[in-house]
């Protein structure tokens, strides 16, 4: 009899939790469509935008190293090569960035097989140092490639606002339900994953990889897997980020402190869970630009100096990041 009477409370409980997080969803998404009609600065929707942009490539990070255990150093590539492809076959042959997003996205996908095959040979730190090296030789070429512009980059030409030709000038705010919709669209695959077999065999292969072998799973398969989805979603946002400025250089979509970035963000919010990449996105983007605008033109980097401080703090006292903390708060 109390054994049932603890089943019950338990499944109260438990319905109640669901209830609560399914009304903080309504609301999180109620928040997200009205944002930019309420707050309709340029300023405020470019800082949305780059939130939802940062939590997109987050979490395509977090797909491989939250859930799988293999830290990139180096998915700055991906971006890079969304951002150049679509770009570059728009000026070279006239191809729709839509188009261009697509193709991006293939040729990423490709190329992350072909890096990943070899790396995934390498364990730990010697995974991720070897994909900072990858990172850097691209990055070298792209800058000595004339085909897209070399070191002085590519700027794509000025259209006509409309949906097709990826361009708003007059209504930014175009440009941010774009990435919105981006966003959901990877936070959703990440959510069927963590719930599909998908999910379950690529936490085995984070957790221990020669158990997950030993039981049947194919690592190398599932990592790849891993990579590929990635690898996808780092291209639609580097897409997105050159038509959104209409500019890029080999140092702006290829550099190796936006794959710290976006590691950044993850281990802030919390590695491993589906709204860590969003809480540290929406929590340290603004963050860094308010310690830039109040303290960066010191010239004596104290804006930075806290920064610094803030993510070493999370670092030391929250490792499980801002996501689990509040699930141990939950718990009490």
């Amino acid at each position: 009899m109390a054994t049932e009477k603890t089943v019950d409370t338990v499944g109260q409980s438990s319905r109640g939790r669901r209830k609560v997080l399914s009304a903080l969803f309504g609301i999180l998404v109620v928040v997200a469509l009205a944002f930019p009609l309420v707050f309709t600065m340029p300023y405020h929707r470019d800082l949305a935008i780059k939130v939802l942009l940062f939590a997109m490539l987050a979490q395509a990070w977090n797909i491989l190293a939250g859930y799988c255990g293999q830290v990139s150093l180096g998915h700055a590539v991906f971006f890079g090569t969304g951002a150049y492809t679509s770009s570059a076959l728009q000026m070279a042959f006239g191809v729709n960035p839509w188009l261009g997003l697509v193709i991006g996205v293939i040729l990423a996908v490709a190329l992350s097989q072909v890096i990943g095959y070899p790396c995934f040979r390498l364990r730990g730190h010697y995974f991720a140092i070897a994909t900072i090296a990858i990172g850097e030789i691209i990055h070298t070429l792209a800058i000595n490639w004339e085909f897209i512009g070399g070191a002085r980059g590519l700027t794509l030409p000025i259209r006509q606002d409309s949906l097709a030709a990826f361009q708003f000038h007059g209504t930014k705010y175009l440009y941010y339900y774009i990435i919105l919709a981006l966003m959901a669209v990877c936070f959703y695959v990440t959510w069927r994953i963590e719930r599909a077999r998908l999910g379950y065999y690529l936490k085995a292969v984070r957790e221990d990889p020669d158990a997950a072998q030993s039981v049947g799973i194919s690592v190398t398969k599932y990592k790849l897997i891993a990579m590929a989805i990635s690898a996808g979603f780092m291209a639609a946002g580097g897409t997105f980020y050159a038509q959104y400025l209409l500019y890029l250089d080999p140092d702006s979509v290829f550099p190796l402190s936006l794959s710290i970035l976006v590691c950044l963000l993850t281990v802030v919010g919390g590695t491993g869970t589906l709204w860590g990449p969003l809480v540290g996105s929406a929590l340290m983007l603004p963050l860094s630009e308010f310690t830039r605008i109040k303290w960066g033109g010191t010239g004596s980097a104290v804006d930075l100096l806290i920064y610094g401080a803030l993510l070493t703090t999370m670092a030391v006292f929250q490792p499980a990041g801002l996501v689990g903390m509040f699930r141990r708060w939950g718990r009490r």
